[in-house]
């Protein structure tokens, strides 16, 4: 058997090897990590490039620890005059800003919020209130009672009649409202509509802002969190605001489309670029190390 020999002083070309591949494989894992947040960089660079004048300005700024004007007038969706501190005092409150005609994503936003409150163990009416306001002056209570038809049917207890409320109001009231919760928005003429972004709000007792969720989707065990913490007149901390801007107004279709999913796309691209970039490089080193 004939056996490989290494003069003294000369190395092995086998453990030469061995920091070149670790060098690649740390390397590859890098880029791993910091090309899918270049790429979901880029993607927010190439969307402020194409963004149109009517979403200029739009978002959600948190503004933790402000104090709602309780005494804002309202109606609520049997067309009564309410102000909007007849919902506080007693429970944490969670405020929804939509609009009742809007053809997209108010809708998924409440359908995301009514998932979230069913897995939620607190009932709509005894330990919190739910009030969903329309931001459109327009709206009208007949819209907001079809509305709570819906979503309090589909919530399915009896404590949403009486505690998920829909509001109609008038301009003044409406920007009042929007600028004490930083919920900024724009109206487009042509096409009706109001470019906007997606997210609840959490409120204490006594109306303090206490958390933000945005986005359509709300996972239960937080939005259960963040009731305990308001409802003891705790403010939270400000969250990651990745999906603030989650939506992209499209002057084609006069609609909005969800821009997260291109930035995953490429993040999970670059990712698996990666990860077979590094498999290729662990194989090649098992065959020269096999020879």
């Amino acid at each position: 058997m004939k056996m490989q020999t290494v003069a003294r002083g000369e190395t092995n070309p086998r453990v030469r090897r061995t920091p070149r591949l670790l060098r690649t494989v740390l390397v590859t894992a890098q880029l791993a990590v910091l090309l899918p947040a270049f790429a979901g960089w880029a993607a927010g660079q190439d969307n402020a490039a194409v963004t149109p004048p009517q979403l200029r300005g739009v978002g959600i700024d948190q503004r933790l620890n402000e104090q709602v004007p309780l005494d804002l007038n309202f109606r609520d969706e049997t067309g009564q005059p309410v102000t909007l501190g007849s919902y506080f005092g007693k429970r944490p409150v969670i405020l929804s800003l939509v609009y009742y005609t809007c053809p997209m994503l108010c809708t998924m936003a409440e359908n995301g919020l009514l998932n979230a409150l069913r897995d939620v163990k607190f009932n709509i009416g005894e330990q919190y209130e739910v009030v969903t306001v329309s931001f459109d002056p327009s709206d009208k209570p007949e819209l907001a009672m079809a509305k709570k038809g819906i979503y309090a049917g589909l919530y399915g207890r009896p404590g949403a009649r009486h505690g998920w409320h829909f509001l109609v109001g008038d301009e003044p009231s409406i920007r009042a409202l929007t600028q004490a919760m930083g919920f900024h928005y724009n109206y487009d003429p042509k096409t009706r509509q109001f470019a906007h972004a997606t997210g609840i709000m959490v409120l204490t007792p006594q109306g303090k802002v206490s958390r933000y969720f945005y986005g359509i989707q709300y996972v239960a065990r937080d939005v259960r969190l963040a009731l305990v913490e308001a409802s003891d007149e705790k403010i939270g901390s400000p969250v990651d605001a990745v999906l603030l801007y989650c939506c992209q107004y499209d002057p084609v279709t006069g609609k909005y489309g969800i821009i997260v999913s291109r930035v995953m796309k490429i993040a999970g691209l670059v990712t698996l670029l990666s990860l077979g970039t590094m498999i290729f490089a662990l194989s090649r080193g098992r065959r020269h190390a096999g020879a």
